[in-house]
């Protein structure tokens, strides 16, 4: 759909429901697969089946009959699609003339058949074979005057088994730059957590949702980002757990949800009751929100000594299982009200309000996304949630603990085996001994410095093994001037993505197996291995015909560039493409204590656990406790000093998705739960500042970046859409809004694009705009 035949229409309905019935089989007919798309997702999520490539939600029976959800079903949907992009599609149109399409149409053309080698004088990509694409990879590589000028990124799509093996091969080849799309989402998770609790992982299981009477909900919208996630709530409210929504939005699937399993939420069209209580910060303010919950908790604590009463806080735990207690207690009571209600925009009676929840919950899960990682103060934010839920011991035990909830299905995995820039010296060592090779042990680029080190002409090549890096990352024309720098750009997909028209002088699009096609080698068919946000690890078997017989698997892409490039190697690349098992052993050789009987484990339905110690209360700290931190809340961060300058003019702008979207995805036009239908250049602003700017609703604005350099960032012919968010605040579509966050815009030691704090000033658009965008 287009957008002039766009519209606003405010959606009273409960999330999923008959309107996720209704997708189901829209996004089947779209795909062209009405019969197959059906026995396709009777597979997804079984014990012989293939895992969802969406979301990293974990399944809860894995023998349920239907164990999908509407977003599940669109990736699902758009990866068996009947639709071909064959290289006669390539021959009809230039990459010049593609780069005028939306992200949307370029998806929609279907799966990639072939591989395919940019050709610069005719602007379009031409029929390759794979040894000549293997070679063209391997010849600029071995040019390089230096490994570190390569960049190996991966998306979370990938296989634990195609991640392990992209690893090896790109430090066997030299160089430790693996930016992934943990730095560009969870990074802040990643770093916040070792130092806090010992391991980056979340503490809890889907068990843990069953037995927990207290869950509160920070940064996240579950019904379009993991809406399996909303099964979870649905259960818990109602056998009497609090939820508490802290979101700066009004997210419908925080409300309300209908479970299209459950026959009296589909018949009473009204769904089921999610939170108890919906907190809205302003963007940025969750950091001073917890720490007022703190001082909350340490106030009626002190009160409770002078009254002789019981104690708030969990003192056994606290003296058993953590150091600084005393630190954090005495900085809650020095810090100001003032300050926690003025930077957090929760007034005091909210705060009280939530504190009192917590405190009256024996089992208490904190769960958190981008909304709360991607700020300047993410990493503080994360670790003065910890502090709060030390305090009553809300970690480690039945019912209680920290839930980071991941995007990718297996972005968490890719980390486990090796995907990182910065893997600890324990894991570079075993490779050395498993392997009998020297790998670097220098630190390598993440994304943010990845696209850094593309511009300043420090990497030459650029190869993707999934993922649209172009349109996932920040600052969007400073990216691609850095990828068109490139001598060589690669990229493993499924299906064209703007990434593959952002080229290098030379390019290739290498097509690979999606994870619902068999994958069949030369001892049969092959299952690769995901591990979920919950750390559970399992097989997957993919059970449809592959789309194209010139189609490899993300293994066998690997192994065979490695094979190419690396003529003296030692390392059996081509056996381990005849058996996914022999990567799996090897992996279990580099981490012995994590993927102990890696193979035997994964027959079991479900899988198994990782090793997560704090789910234990074993800390694997220095001081082997859990650590309390002082932080400080923000008070001289981008924000405030664009505040001084601009005044009530300045806005603070997160990115966000549509419903009809996912990470880069985008399915369709249409924004259901907010009210947006046939559109995506919309911005969500308060009504009030609204008519204190002089516009109305349906006015078209351009949005302009507000940082301290000379370049020039802006978004235009934007539709203002009234909508329920805090004053001062404003939120759009990735990656519509991308090129407006700075590449220097970044989380405090995460290096995480600070995509949900950008400070803007809006703009009414031009009558000749307006023309254009209407």
């Amino acid at each position: 759909m287009s957008e002039q035949q766009g519209s606003i229409k405010p959606y009273h309905h409960p999330a999923a429901g008959w309107g996720a019935i209704k997708q189901v089989a829209a996004q089947l007919a779209l795909q062209k697969i009405p019969v197959k798309g059906i026995l396709t997702l009777l597979s997804q999520n079984q014990p012989d089946g293939f895992d969802c490539p969406g979301c990293a939600w974990p399944d809860k029976e894995h023998t349920s009959t239907f164990e999908f959800c509407e977003n599940g079903v669109k990736a699902v949907a758009a990866e068996a699609t009947a639709k071909r992009v064959p290289p006669s599609f390539f021959a009809k149109h230039t990459v010049t003339e593609l780069m005028e399409w939306s992200d949307f149409a370029l998806e929609g053309e279907g799966r990639l058949t072939h591989p395919m080698r940019y050709n610069p004088v005719t602007d379009k990509y031409e029929e390759v074979t794979w040894d000549q694409a293997f070679d063209l990879v391997a010849k600029h590589l071995n040019a390089l005057d230096h490994p570190d000028q390569a960049a190996f990124y991966t998306s979370g799509r990938a296989s634990n088994e195609a991640a392990f093996l992209y690893q090896l091969f790109g430090r066997e080849f030299g160089t430790n730059n693996f930016p992934d799309c943990s730095n560009l989402c969870h990074e802040s998770t990643s770093m916040a957590l070792p130092p806090t609790v010992g391991i980056g992982k979340g503490s809890v299981t889907l068990h843990d949702f069953e037995h927990a009477d207290t869950l509160l909900i920070f940064g996240q919208n579950p019904a379009t980002n993991h809406p399996r996630m909303l099964g979870e709530l649905r259960e818990a409210a109602k056998r009497g757990a609090r939820i508490v929504a802290i979101n700066p939005l009004k997210e419908r699937g925080l409300e309300r949800f209908a479970d299209p399993q459950s026959p009296f939420d589909m018949l009473s069209f009204k769904g089921s009751k999610i939170s108890d209580m919906f907190i809205q910060p302003k963007l940025g303010g969750d950091l001073a929100l917890i720490k007022g919950m703190i001082k909350f908790v340490i106030q009626w604590d002190d009160e409770a000594i002078k009254n002789g009463t019981a104690r708030v806080v969990d003192l056994e735990f606290i003296q058993q299982h953590t150091n600084g207690f005393e630190q954090i207690a005495e900085d809650a009571r020095q810090e100001s009200w003032d300050a926690i209600t003025e930077e957090s925009g929760v007034s005091l009676e909210q705060i009280e309000q939530i504190s009192r929840i917590y405190v009256a919950g024996n089992r208490v899960i904190s769960t958190w996304g981008m909304g709360i990682t991607q700020h300047k103060h993410g990493v503080a934010t994360i670790k003065t949630l910890v502090n709060l839920m030390l305090l009553r011991g809300n970690i480690g035990k039945e019912g209680a603990g920290l839930c980071p909830v991941r995007g990718h299905s297996n972005v968490q995995g890719n980390r486990t085996v090796g995907i990182y820039e910065k893997m600890p010296e324990k894991f570079l060592s075993s490779l050395e001994q498993v392997f009998d090779i020297k790998v670097p042990k220098a630190h390598g680029y993440d994304a943010v410095a990845a696209i850094q080190a593309m511009i300043d002409g420090k990497v030459k090549v650029f190869f993707g093994l999934g993922g649209n890096f172009s349109i996932a990352t920040p600052d969007t024309d400073r990216t691609w001037d850095g990828l068109r720098s490139c001598t060589l750009t690669a990229h493993v997909t499924t299906k064209l993505n703007r990434s593959h028209l952002v080229h290098g002088t030379e390019a290739l699009i290498l097509p690979c197996l999606g994870r619902t096609e068999i994958d069949t080698q030369e001892t049969g068919p092959q299952g690769v291995t995901v591990e979920d946000s919950m750390s559970m690890v399992h097989i997957s078997y993919g059970m449809n015909k592959p789309a194209s017989m010139h189609l490899l698997s993300e293994p066998a892409i690997v192994a065979r560039l490695a094979h190419a490039t690396l003529k003296h190697s030692k390392t059996p690349w081509l056996e381990y493409i005849k058996d996914y098992s022999k990567i799996r052993e090897v992996i279990e050789q580099t981490m012995p204590e994590a993927f102990k009987d890696y193979n035997e484990r994964i027959k079991h339905p479900g899988g198994f656990r990782m090793p997560v110690p704090s789910s234990h209360r074993i800390w694997i700290t220095p001081s082997g406790k859990a650590e309390f931190t002082v932080q400080a809340i923000p008070r001289n961060s981008p924000i405030h000093q664009a505040r001084e300058k601009f005044g009530d003019k300045l806005f603070v702008l997160m990115t966000t998705r549509s419903h009809d979207q996912y990470n880069t995805t985008i399915y369709g036009m249409d924004d259901r739960y907010r009210g947006v239908f046939g559109q995506r250049r919309v911005v969500f602003m308060n009504p009030e500042d609204i008519k204190r700017m002089g516009l109305k609703a349906g006015d078209w604005v351009n949005l302009v970046s507000v940082w301290q350099d000379d370049i020039t960032r802006r978004a235009d012919n934007f539709l203002i859409v009234s909508y329920d968010i805090p004053q001062g605040c404003l939120s759009a579509y990735y990656p519509e809004t991308n090129n407006l966050v700075p590449l220097e815009s970044v989380a405090d030691d995460s290096h995480t694009p600070t995509s949900k704090s950008i400070p803007v000033i809006i703009e009414k658009a031009a009558e000749k705009q307006v023309s254009r965008a209407a």
